[in-house]
């Protein structure tokens, strides 16, 4: 997980270093939400609100990129977070920090609405235990990914604004170790902002990507997967992707790949089957939607297995993630599959892209 951590620093240090002048700013939000149980098993964890605070780091961009005109001028930044999580008791409480953008819906001079979308890591103070903490059946490791994602409305007064969002905030480890139904936690926010400068620049700096034209290449993804009952520990995950890319303008493009993975715990799936390392292996086609910032990307989408003998999950699989693609072809992979909302493993690998550099 210290992947994401990487890839979002590297994203986040390059447009900071591309900002002229002090364009940029701090914010201040409590928050009040609640837990969700989304499954039986969990109905019992909520017994209270849950309450956060945040802390933000805000930098707006200034139009140096092509891609701060083509997205209206999004807003990037870091934030800390604390949050209670509705049953201290059995859950603890979490503390983290993510990285996020948001993507303007609506803007004025006095008003913005914008989509927020954060990625980063949580630290948890309880985790399950079969005797000490048997009932914390939504967690089982200290360190989780922390996802993001809702609306937000500033209404700026001067330097000032007052900043309103609804959010969900959610934690798990990516199915790393089990029993992991993860935490989720939906948000209302009411906080302050104060805003150094903020100045728009000419377009300068063109992106480096090609666009109009197909790019194909290979991905090498390693990971790791537990599957119930829990104590047998985990074992890798090995997937090769070979995948078509295409980018219609600045702001979208789309993906189509052939998968291929070998899951070794599908060898504890129904132990009374024998089973060989050609059994475990799932092939499967994807599609999705690209959305690329320069050289960092956010990809969404859907797969199918072709091939799957056992299929100890559903046949169809997602795609939610990052890249981040350096001048050279290589790019670094951060991605979450999961079947539907259940989290399957997490994708972290590089890739090649043959023809990235050719015009």
């Amino acid at each position: 997980m210290k992947y994401y951590f990487f890839l979002l620093s590297l994203f986040f240090y390059s447009e900071a270093h591309l900002q002229t002048g002090l364009n940029w700013g701090i914010e201040v939000k409590p928050k009040i939400g609640f837990l969700v149980a989304k499954r039986g098993e969990v109905a019992h964890l909520p017994i209270a609100h849950t309450f956060a605070g945040e802390i933000s780091f805000v930098l707006h961009t200034n139009g140096k990129k092509d891609w701060h005109k083509a997205f209206n001028y999004p807003t990037i930044g870091a934030t800390l977070i604390g949050a209670s999580v509705g049953n201290e008791k059995i859950l603890g409480t979490f503390w983290g920090s993510y990285a996020f953008i948001e993507f303007p819906f609506l803007k004025t001079k006095h008003y913005e609405l914008s989509g927020k979308l954060g990625n980063g890591l949580a630290l948890g103070t309880k985790v399950y235990d079969p005797q000490t903490d048997p009932k914390n059946s939504v967690v089982s490791t200290h360190l989780n990914a922390l996802v993001c994602f809702g609306l937000q409305n500033r209404f700026t007064f001067n330097r000032s604004q007052l900043v309103i969002g609804l959010d969900l905030t959610h934690c798990s480890n990516g199915a790393f170790k089990v029993p992991n139904i993860g935490i989720n936690m939906p948000f209302l926010s009411v906080g302050y902002g104060y805003r150094f400068k903020s100045t728009v620049k000419d377009t300068t700096n063109k992106i480096t990507l090609p666009f109009r034209k197909i790019l194909y290449g290979l991905s090498a993804i390693y990971s790791h997967k537990e599957i119930f009952p829990t104590g047998l520990g985990k074992l890798p995950v090995y997937e090769i992707s070979s995948f078509a890319r295409y980018f219609f303008n600045h702001k979208v493009g789309c993906e189509f790949s052939l998968d291929v993975v070998s899951k070794q715990v599908i060898l504890r799936y129904k132990p009374e089957i024998q089973k060989n390392q050609l059994d475990v292996i799932q092939v499967g086609v994807f599609a999705g939607y690209l959305l690329p910032l320069d050289k960092f990307h956010l990809v969404l989408g859907m797969g199918m297995n072709i091939r799957d003998k056992y299929q100890p999950e559903s046949f169809l699989y997602h795609r939610i993630g990052m890249r981040y693609y350096f001048e050279n072809g290589i790019h670094l992979n951060a991605v979450l599959r999961s079947n539907w909302a259940k989290a399957d493993f997490v994708e972290w690998g590089i890739g090649y892209t043959f023809n990235y550099r050719k015009q």
